[in-house]
């Protein structure tokens, strides 16, 4: 259920908090998605061609902000195998799993970005060529 947003200088500060805390590793995807709702955002967005994130509100307004670590040049082809592989690791818990080698990774698989929805509840990856793959939330 999403919740009424919060002020303007309050959401900015929600996101930054959110986006500085997955390149850091300090908050989980679920408590960062957790933190975001309760804001009130929608979802959001990673491009790594543009190196950054936007976040959506129920109102068709967004805010953007530049990611703190740019993932590198993104392949021409999109290789679902390596995407998935990767987000398995993000999941798996693994001590060595870092963002930024995640991002890393899944550019060079060529993944130009993807969009988290809450209200869908699933993030969609996509590559330069219009190729996704979706991953649904856990339930």
């Amino acid at each position: 259920m999403m919740m009424d947003p919060a002020p303007a200088a309050d959401l900015a500060a929600v996101a930054q908090q959110c986006l500085d805390a997955t390149h850091d590793g300090s908050l989980s995807f679920p408590a960062i998605i957790g933190r975001l709702i309760e804001a009130g955002f929608e979802g959001y967005a990673v491009d790594y061609r543009r190196s950054a994130q936007s976040f959506y509100l129920p109102d068709g307004t967004s805010l953007d902000l530049p990611m703190p670590s740019h993932a590198g040049p993104v392949a021409a082809a999109f290789d679902k195998a390596v995407v998935e592989a990767q987000i398995r690791w993000a999941q798996s818990g693994d001590q060595a799993y870092t963002y930024q080698a995640f991002s890393r990774n899944v550019a060079a698989a060529g993944c130009a970005g993807y969009l988290v929805s809450f209200l869908g509840r699933r993030v969609v990856y996509y590559g330069r060529t219009g190729d996704i793959h979706v991953e649904l939330f856990p339930q």
